[in-house]
């Protein structure tokens, strides 16, 4: 069980709490998370990547244990706390600007 947080602006696109339940079996990776984002809800494809590249989109973040996993290749395994659904993996809308 990998439990999801998801910034407000995706939960509204897809219609759904804060938190999300996925199960994914073996040891999951960041990339098998938005997989199964991306399957349960299709309405969030290409929001957290890029669907061409492939690639984390610029403003998305992802952390998990007080970590920044934005810049790890998306084939990382996630944290132990984050697969066995101690710890939330956090998909984060980036701020810029002045």
């Amino acid at each position: 069980m990998i439990r999801v947080r998801l910034p407000y602006q995706l939960c509204k696109l897809a219609a759904v709490e804060a938190e999300i339940v996925l199960s994914i079996t073996g040891t999951p990776t960041q990339a098998e998370v938005i997989d199964a984002i991306e399957a349960r809800f299709p309405e969030l494809r290409g929001t957290m990547r890029d669907p061409a590249s492939g690639k984390r989109r610029p403003y998305v973040r992802f952390f998990a244990c007080e970590q920044d996993l934005s810049h790890q290749p998306l084939d990382t395994p996630l944290p132990d706390p984050v697969v066995r659904g101690i710890e939330a993996f956090h998909v984060v809308g980036a701020m810029s600007g002045g």
